[in-house]
């Protein structure tokens, strides 16, 4: 008789996680799988309003969830409340900021504003999760949530793209770094996902016509298209996967 080998699992119980980002969209998505799937998960962002009624829906489901005030920008702030709550065995890091405008008319707040969140945010927290773990001992799975654009360029998204090609560079030397520890460090890149803070886009007709022409699979995103991924690599079936970016762009980047 053929042995046959065992699928690894999916399911979270026993892990601590961390979504930052968490109160809508992206966040609040990855925030409600990794809970669905077991986790003991912590929704952070700055909406402490919106925070407690994700959490109060969740628990109602029987699920493990709670939530931590965090504006991911305050690096001290970031430092405390994860060493604080921590380890964490999962991190998504999922907040971010947008401000698009040709390149010619960047401003420096508009510049500043976008890396002290996109980059430096992301970085430190990632920074602050991996202490943790190092410090227990333990193995865990890092995800930056990237983007399609960080792998192309895009009109008006000179600063957005600078961004998420940072974070991407950070990633891998993380992965490195953290990889003997048995701490994988992913991105996540999705293409334009319908959430509140993109309707904007999605108002504009000419916009969405551009997008779905580029989007090889002819629609856009949404947020369920990236549960199963955030999925994958906060679990086990992805023991394996480290310093790499999961691309969820319905093929925008094949070209």
């Amino acid at each position: 008789m053929i042995e046959l080998p065992s699928t690894p699992s999916f399911s979270l119980a026993g892990k601590k996680v961390l979504v930052a980002g968490a109160s809508s969209g992206i966040g609040l998505a990855c925030a409600t799988a990794l809970a669905e799937a077991g986790g003991d998960v912590v929704l952070a962002a700055r909406r402490e309003e919106k925070l407690a009624e994700a959490v109060s829906t969740m628990t109602a489901k029987g699920w493990k969830a709670s939530f931590l005030q965090l504006d991911v920008a305050d690096v001290l702030e970031v430092q405390v409340s994860i060493d604080r709550h921590g380890p964490f065995d999962v991190l998504v890091n999922s907040a971010g900021l947008a401000r698009h405008t040709p390149a010619i008319e960047t401003s420096p707040e508009d510049f500043d504003a976008v890396m002290n969140v996109n980059l430096r945010g992301a970085y430190f927290v990632t920074q602050c999760v991996a202490r943790g773990l190092m410090a227990a001992g333990k193995p865990g799975s890092l995800i930056n949530m990237s983007s399609q654009m960080a792998h192309v360029g895009g009109i008006d998204r000179a600063v957005y793209c600078a961004s998420k090609f940072a974070v991407e560079g950070f990633t891998k030397a993380m992965a490195l770094e953290f990889g003997p520890k048995q701490i994988r460090v992913n991105t996540i890149c999705p293409t334009f996902i319908r959430t509140p803070l993109t309707e904007v886009t999605f108002d504009n007709p000419e916009r969405v016509r551009w997008i779905e022409e580029k989007i090889k699979l002819g629609r856009t995103g949404t947020v369920e298209d990236i549960m199963g991924a955030v999925l994958y690599l906060a679990s086990d079936a992805s023991s394996l996967v480290t310093g790499t970016s999961l691309l969820v762009d319905g093929g925008w980047t094949a070209d």
